[in-house]
């Protein structure tokens, strides 16, 4: 099964480098691609429930049938949510959280962890879907922390080296029998 990964395209808080995951803000449409690189064909598309979401889905995947899947949010950034690192730069708890690589939870929002965690097992949720549908491409129209989290645990290397741009993205492929045996790993993978 081959599963394409796409980290939607930007919005104004991406273009501001603002930490944005709760906040359903929509797409930037003034900073679309002029020309739309060429996505793989997909059967579905799996997607977040956040507006940047599905507004690049449609714009990719126009026709497709869509699934939301709500564990692939971006992560809550809590106190940190619409800002930037100029506005956050003086505050305590964000050199705290910088010192710690990240690995700190958000003051008022989500820890690392559990933010891998939830979408670990919404992964292992969809897979069972596309398994029993005998899928044979999938795209998953997420966000950057969601690819950065289920390439970490599923793929290897650290979170932050599955890093992409807004439209960037990697495709994989598993092994389903593999896979429905518990050795759920991404293999084959090649950057967008």
């Amino acid at each position: 099964m081959e599963l394409i990964w796409i980290r939607h395209f930007a919005t104004k808080g991406n273009r501001e480098r603002r930490y944005i995951g709760a906040t359903d803000e929509p797409l930037d449409r003034a900073a679309l691609p002029e020309k739309l690189r060429v996505y793989p064909k997909a059967e579905q598309v799996v997607i977040s429930p956040m507006q940047r979401c599905r507004e690049t889905a449609q714009i990719i995947y126009p026709g497709v049938p869509v699934h939301v899947c709500g564990a692939f949010r971006e992560c809550d950034f809590g106190d940190f949510e619409g800002k930037n690192y100029e506005e956050l730069k003086d505050d305590i708890r964000y050199q705290r959280w910088l010192d710690s690589k990240g690995t700190l939870p958000f003051p008022g929002g989500e820890g690392h962890e559990d933010f891998i965690r939830r979408c670990v097992l919404g992964m292992e949720e969809i897979m069972r879907r596309l398994l029993t549908e005998k899928c044979v491409r999938a795209a998953f129209v997420v966000h950057g922390g969601t690819i950065m989290a289920v390439c970490a645990a599923f793929a290897g290397k650290t979170f932050y080296d599955w890093q992409v741009e807004n439209g960037g993205g990697f495709g994989v492929s598993i092994d389903e029998i593999a896979w429905e045996q518990g050795n759920k790993y991404f293999r084959e993978i090649e950057r967008l």
